[in-house]
């Protein structure tokens, strides 16, 4: 079963310096479905580690969940922030949401 249009949960304005948690979260889709998040059409990646760009980024995604947490955000973390649901029979994407450092 193809995944319905996740909810997505933005905050809209988080304080430099403080954590912050972006959720997102569909039921219908069989098997369950895996996100991944997008900062201004731009995907995140998972692993922060291994990507040089995005080494000294504060923030873990858990695909299994679709929690985003940023431990600490600083002003390059502002965007427009959405997410995609996957599984085997397809994809939904939630709408775009603004979130301000």
């Amino acid at each position: 079963v193809k995944p319905m249009t996740p909810r997505c949960t933005v905050p809209k304005a988080v304080p430099v310096g403080k954590s912050a948690s972006l959720h997102c979260h569909e039921n219908e889709g069989y098997p369950k479905s895996t996100y991944s998040w997008y900062r201004n059409s731009e995907p995140l990646s998972p692993d922060t580690k291994s990507n040089a760009r995005l080494h000294n980024s504060s923030y873990t995604v858990n695909p299994t969940t679709g929690t985003l947490v940023f431990h600490a955000v600083h002003k390059g973390d502002t965007g427009r922030y959405s997410c995609i649901a996957t599984n085997d029979a397809g994809f939904a994407k939630c709408e775009e949401q603004e979130m301000e450092v």
